[in-house]
């Protein structure tokens, strides 16, 4: 593990499976660069729908690179042995499924 439990238990904290962190944000909360790199993509708003529509503050943007924070929950949960896969397939939205991750992490 590249972080230790107590760090890995706060990223894991601040996810909500709705947010894209930017590389400062990843930064500042402590995300290693070398699972900024692994992670990071760039993302491409939707606008027939506002939840596929990315907000930058109070502003829509096309485009936003950074590191979608259901991907790093995900990251975090397999370092604690839990079954990603299964939750990613039973979870009926990206916010449920950061919370079974949670949950999850928690029973480990």
């Amino acid at each position: 593990m590249t972080l230790t439990r107590l760090q890995a238990l706060m990223l894991l904290e601040q996810c909500t499976g709705v947010d894209i962190w930017s590389e400062d944000t990843c930064r500042r909360a402590g995300v290693p660069d070398e699972w900024f790199a692994e992670l990071a993509d760039c993302y491409e708003s939707g606008f027939r729908q506002d939840d596929e529509t990315i907000y930058y503050g109070d502003d829509v943007v096309n485009q936003y690179h950074g590191v979608h924070d259901l991907l790093l929950a995900r990251k975090i949960a397999t370092l604690f042995g839990v079954d990603v896969q299964r939750i990613a397939s039973t979870a009926w939205s990206r916010q449920a499924e950061v919370q079974q991750l949670k949950e999850a992490v928690d029973e480990e």
